[in-house]
């Protein structure tokens, strides 16, 4: 399995405690890669206009505004990887479980597997003071395991991810709803807007963690609090070591 971690340059902590915990779980035989928008850009894999002159930065292509960097490049995962399974995932997640586990809950009919919440979020306002926004299958894109040699994968092409609006990609498109599966709850707890479900494998941390600066504390930091201790990315006075 291979597991790519979106990356916005202004969740860099985020970044580093998702993938430290994912090298904890998997015992370090997992390597995260990231998907860094400058590099997709680089290399010509993304060439979506979009106007980054705000911190409310503006998809041309959908006219609106996106919270995070990896909104639209997520949709590469299975364009980059081919073949396998792949997983991707926001970067304000703390592993606490192998993600290999997963594949025990998968079967061949099924595309793509994610966690198929009715998620109405409960604050106006998220991570980075961004506008909350409701949508069909909301939240279903902050962590999918891709099938990458499913066949229905092929009809997401390099273009649909550069010219399709962020709604369609986001609420699957390309799919039909038999090709969609179902992962357990825990795989994708939204923080603070759900129950915590047992077991919790992935805890998500979507409206914003210590992480964020002038956070003001909220439940359940402790989780991301001591992923970053234990992994010498936070130091003793509640600061960023890197």
């Amino acid at each position: 399995m291979r597991v790519m971690i979106g990356y916005d340059e202004r969740e860099h902590d985020a970044a580093q405690v998702c993938a430290a915990t994912l090298r904890e779980v998997t015992f370090g035989e997992i390597e995260p890669e990231f998907l860094c928008l400058s590099r997709l850009y680089a290399s010509g894999l993304l060439t979506r206009p979009r106007d980054t002159r705000t911190l409310r930065e503006y998809d041309l292509v959908s006219n609106m505004h996106y919270s995070t960097r990896f909104n639209i490049s997520r949709f590469l995962t299975p364009i980059l990887c081919q073949g396998g399974f792949a997983l991707f995932l926001d970067c304000d997640m703390v592993f606490l479980s192998d993600p290999r586990q997963m594949l025990q809950e998968v079967t061949a009919a099924h595309a793509v597997n994610v966690v198929k919440h009715e998620h109405v979020p409960t604050r106006e306002v998220k991570m980075l003071g961004q506008a909350q926004r409701s949508y069909a299958r909301k939240n279903w894109s902050s962590v999918m395991l891709f099938n990458c040699d499913h066949p229905a994968n092929r009809r997401l092409s390099l273009w649909d991810v550069n010219h399709r609006t962020r709604d369609e990609l986001h609420e699957f498109y390309w799919l039909t709803d038999d090709e969609i599966g179902a992962l357990a709850p825990g795989w994708n707890w939204l923080v603070n807007e759900q129950p915590r479900p047992s077991p919790t494998d992935i805890a998500h941390f979507t409206n914003g963690g210590p992480f964020n600066t002038d956070w003001p504390g909220a439940a359940h930091d402790d989780l991301w609090l001591d992923a970053a201790r234990r992994n010498g990315l936070w130091g003793p006075g509640g600061a960023p070591t890197s």
